[in-house]
């Protein structure tokens, strides 16, 4: 039976078709424009919410877009019962939830009520559900947050190094793919919704260090001490929430990942393809 899969062309999807592939499974791939066909990937142009093409009889259905609009049409698509549904999240569901911030606690509010969407949906129509709460993704080059501040980097010659306390944990985009592997083939994770962070806590200072370090371009360190970053966070509004979050910890507890999947991702050790974005494979 097929597997569909929503947001096949985002960075996780990158990674997840080849291991799909792999297990033999015929895979449709919905994206936002349409790509050529390849051997056992069927791709379909499709856009929640609007109309999306009918899929017939899918043993999974695996989204890494928008929450609310992937729940409301779980709610309708008539899927058959025990289709396996798993989706991705985000930590800033946690980790947002109480910021100074208004934007980001309704960022983690939003995500949280997509997360019950989901969940009611699935439970409506008796399908087992897993949704995972990864931390900061990379590894694809198109990810809107490492990727980024390396590639302009590179281009100016110039990185910016920001002094931060508190805890990161990247998680590559590869091991998202073979956790949502893993779900597949494991009841015990249905019904639950999982943090996912990389294999290593380092500060933010540290992060952005070893970002510089794996550039292929050579560029000048420029540190930015802890006082000019609080004399920002106060002089600029739009910069408090990012600055404020440099000294607080931004992790995921990985131990039932690990206990019901045993999924391990790996210690954060880009090097310069991770800030190339990558074509599908």
């Amino acid at each position: 039976m097929t597997i569909v899969v929503f947001g096949a062309s985002s960075q996780i999807g990158h990674f997840l078709l080849p291991r799909l592939r792999a297990r033999g499974a015929p895979v449709t791939a919905l994206s936002r424009k349409l790509r050529p066909a390849q051997a056992g990937v069927q791709w379909l142009q499709g856009e929640l919410p609007g109309a999306i093409p009918a899929v017939e009889q899918p043993s999974a259905v695996i989204s890494f877009g928008p929450l609310k609009p992937f729940g409301e049409w779980l709610a309708s698509a008539r899927l058959p019962a025990s289709t396996r549904v798993i989706a991705t999240s985000s930590m800033s569901a946690e980790s947002k939830q109480a910021s100074e911030v208004a934007a980001e606690r309704a960022l983690s509010q939003m995500l949280r009520d997509g997360e019950a969407t989901v969940a009611a949906a699935c439970d409506a129509h008796d399908l087992p559900w897993t949704i995972f709460r990864p931390t900061i993704i990379y590894g694809a080059g198109i990810d809107k947050s490492l990727t980024p501040i390396a590639q302009r980097a590179s281009r100016l010659h110039v990185f910016p190094l920001p002094a931060g306390r508190g805890l990161r944990q990247p998680v590559h985009a590869d091991d998202i793919a073979a956790a949502v592997v893993a779900a597949l083939d494991q009841p015990e994770a249905a019904g639950r919704i999982l943090p996912l962070g990389g294999g290593e806590r380092l500060t933010a200072g540290e992060m952005f260090a070893r970002v510089r370090r794996s550039l292929a371009t050579p560029t000048l360190p420029v540190p930015i001490p802890a006082a000019l970053l609080r004399l920002a966070r106060h002089a600029v509004p739009r910069l408090r929430g990012p600055l404020t979050r440099l000294e607080a910890d931004l992790i995921a507890d990985n131990s039932e990942l690990q206990r019901l999947l045993g999924v391990s991702p790996r210690p954060f050790r880009p090097d310069a393809t991770c800030w190339i974005p990558q074509p599908p494979l």
